[in-house]
């Protein structure tokens, strides 16, 4: 710390250069610390899902249906608690952009294998009696400025009433919440009464997106999924059953290896940093030659110059690294509830190791040159 403010005299000799060298970590950092919080969603987005759930799909693909007749055989399958179901809806709020997951569902059996979810009493029985009935989060209520009553109409882009009718309209009759903050910051969906859907649509009466299956045993899961899946096979309703953490995650997959995405483009990131912070570098060691002549003349020895350089590119790391990361906490920190994207003390850890790596990688070099200056050389500019 005692050589501090040489190493700060080094980094404001060109101002404009470490300025501009400056806003370009902070620039990578900002997108490392983006990139790093997504990331760390996607690994734990499914954690908190229950372990005793399964997801049973058609095995060729989560976006074919399934008929309702095989709910009561896999209510029968041995270890199995109880069944529900449940069908995308699709729909739009007003405008395309007001986009939100729905879901047609029974409302019963959606209380039975999803106890998470927390509805006064008296809506949970107006959501069974209400035909056209609706229950939405307590995020996407606020988010709406919705209460219990209003109508709210949903324009779907998959399921159309008799005469091509897309718009639908449903009755909201509660608003649930979850029973702990894990499960009330994703309260930012809808279900919709499945029986009057069913009835109403043009085509597709009588199918399920997905059966939810909740099991006695949660250390049994993979037995039971087997016996789900041996019930239907070789028939031409085939199905495919899975744990819910797994089929929420090949959900995302769907889209691509978004983790292998976003890897890449950090790498590219850095890549480009490492090329630039190094010349950078570089540079100044090279302007400062004479300099370093004259602290080795004053006793500095090899190993203080080699910290030296060391040092003013770690500071300057670190430096970009704050600055990048308390801006990623900004807009991590702006988004809604139901985005749980936040900069958390590992997207923190991560980046201090790649800034001291990023240091090492282009400090090391010239550090190690102006460690084996000689004297005579380094005082002739050579």
């Amino acid at each position: 710390m005692k050589y501090l403010h040489l190493i700060w005299s080094a980094l404001l000799r060109k101002k404009t250069r470490t300025a501009l060298t400056l806003l370009s970590l902070i620039a990578a950092f900002l997108l490392v610390g983006l990139g790093q919080a997504v990331n760390s969603v996607l690994a734990g987005s499914a954690e908190f899902l229950g372990a005793d759930r399964l997801i049973t799909q058609a095995r060729t693909s989560f976006t074919q249906p399934l008929p309702m007749r095989l709910l009561p055989q896999i209510e029968r399958v041995p270890g199995v608690r109880r069944v529900g179901h449940s069908q995308f809806f699709g729909g739009q709020y007003q405008d395309a952009r007001n986009f939100f997951p729905q879901f047609a569902v029974n409302p019963q059996r959606l209380y039975e294998t999803y106890p998470e979810w927390v509805l006064p009493p008296e809506q949970k029985l107006d959501f069974i009696a209400t035909r056209n009935g609706a229950i939405a989060g307590r995020l996407l209520a606020e988010r709406f400025g919705w209460k219990v009553g209003d109508i709210i109409p949903l324009n779907s882009f998959i399921w159309t009433q008799p005469g091509n009718n897309r718009l639908w309209e449903w009755k909201l009759v509660g608003i649930f919440d979850g029973r702990d903050e894990e499960w009330s910051k994703r309260a930012s969906l809808m279900y919709l009464n499945y029986d009057y859907f069913d009835e109403a649509r043009a085509g597709g009466k009588g199918l399920a997106g997905v059966f939810v299956v909740r099991v006695d045993d949660p250390l049994e899961t993979e037995s039971v999924a087997a016996r789900i899946d041996a019930l239907f096979e070789n028939s031409p309703d085939e199905t495919k059953t899975q744990s819910e953490q797994e089929f929420q995650l090949g959900f995302l997959r769907q889209i691509g290896d978004i983790g292998f995405i976003i890897n890449a483009i950090l790498g590219a990131v850095f890549f480009t940093i490492l090329i630039l912070t190094g010349y950078t570098m570089s540079q100044a060691v090279r302007e400062r030659i004479p300099e370093l002549g004259v602290l080795k003349c004053l006793g500095f020895t090899d190993r203080s110059v080699l910290l030296l350089v060391l040092g003013e590119a770690l500071l300057l790391c670190l430096l970009g690294m704050l600055g990048g990361m308390l801006l990623a906490g900004a807009v991590t920190g702006a988004l809604p509830p139901e985005f749980p994207v936040r900069t958390d003390a590992g997207v923190w850890g991560f980046a201090l190791v790649s800034a001291v790596l990023l240091a090492l990688a282009v400090g090391l070099p010239p550090a190690l040159r102006a460690m084996r200056l000689k004297i005579v050389d380094a005082l002739a500019g050579r």
